[in-house]
């Protein structure tokens, strides 16, 4: 047995296939029910009991070879055949090459990183999974916050202790509390990122998204300069024309409050189902950072004041790109990427 497993081990080394009849006849000598390799299998029942364990992995060695050998001949004959195709046929058109392009939520996601880096913002990075300071407790949220509860947030380690929590981010504003626990002021910093919170998944929400905040912090900021920065992001975003409006609002982190709407790009204020007919759609919250969060993070709020601002890059996307359901965003659907070939 030992001498026959040999003698076809050295026969296959030397096989070489002429063409695709050929290479049929050497599968059928060595791995059809009647060719070589099975029927040492058959014989394999009249080997002794103590040789049984060499010669059995002997066999399927032998018949592993094999399979891979007619494998290897097959694709040399294929490769072979494409190419002597391709040398005789000069009129043969060539292979379709399928441009790629951007992902529409990083066309807008470049995009309001370059308006904002044209006036002096650099960009900062964290981690997406988060402790509790930097997540909550740094940016003013109380233990009781509604935040806090895992309807809201994706929790690594739930612990009965707050503060030792981790969480997956449920916003960038824990890369701005790194940045102002690590970086003297002044501070301008853009933080563009995933984030996750515990949202149920429809047309219009998603559990995971992206989102891009801002925080400038120095001597004398104030809310104007707030004001002004974002007028010239609306414009710079959406075109002159676009208003722009300030509403009241809360957030921990910040004080004075506010949410931002600009004038519906689509039906250029008139109102339409988009806006709800109001001819405004909001797109930012924003406001003057709390000094409890400055002093949380080591700054001393009686010499510096700053702003924030964070928006959803998809709800920017949703509205530029006239998208009706947040979920194509994630689907990586080919027909609904190839519309993006066109870039910012």
């Amino acid at each position: 047995m030992k001498e026959k497993i040999r003698q076809i081990n050295e026969e296959i080394d030397r096989l070489v296939a002429e063409n695709h009849e050929h290479l049929e006849q050497l599968r059928i000598r060595f791995l059809s029910k009647k060719g070589l390799i099975p029927a040492l299998f058959a014989d394999f029942r009249n080997v002794a009991p103590e040789q049984r364990k060499e010669i059995g992995q002997a066999l399927n060695s032998l018949k592993q070879k094999a399979a891979e050998k007619i494998v290897s001949l097959k694709d040399h004959l294929e490769q072979g055949s494409t190419a002597e195709a391709s040398e005789s046929d000069l009129s043969r058109p060539a292979e379709e090459i399928n441009i790629g392009s951007r992902h529409p939520l990083s066309l807008v996601r470049n995009r309001i990183i370059s308006i904002f880096q044209n006036i002096g913002f650099n960009i900062s990075d964290g981690p997406e999974m988060e402790d509790d300071w930097h997540n909550f407790s740094a940016l003013n949220f109380p233990p009781e916050h509604p935040a806090r509860d895992m309807q809201d947030t994706f929790f690594i380690e739930k612990a009965d202790d707050y503060k030792k929590q981790v969480a997956l981010r449920t916003h960038t504003s824990s890369v701005q509390v790194r940045m102002m626990e690590t970086t003297e002021p002044p501070i301008r910093t853009l933080s563009p990122g995933r984030v996750f919170r515990n949202e149920a998944i429809s047309a219009r929400s998603h559990c995971i998204f992206h989102q891009v905040e801002g925080l400038y912090v120095d001597k004398s900021v104030s809310f104007a300069d707030l004001k002004q920065i974002l007028y010239y992001f609306a414009m710079e975003m959406f075109g002159e024309e676009t208003k722009i409006r300030f509403r009241p609002s809360y957030f921990p982190f910040t004080e004075p409050s506010a949410e931002m709407d600009i004038s519906c790009i689509l039906c250029k204020g008139e109102g339409c189902n988009v806006c709800k007919y109001t001819g405004w759609l909001e797109i930012m919250g924003c406001g003057m950072v709390d000094p409890a969060v400055l002093k949380n993070c080591g700054i001393d709020p009686e010499v510096y004041s700053g702003y924030a601002f964070g928006m959803g890059i998809e709800r920017i996307a949703m509205m530029i790109y006239s998208v009706r359901d947040i979920r194509y965003f994630f689907e990586n659907d080919q027909r609904f990427l190839k519309q993006f070939t066109s870039a910012y």
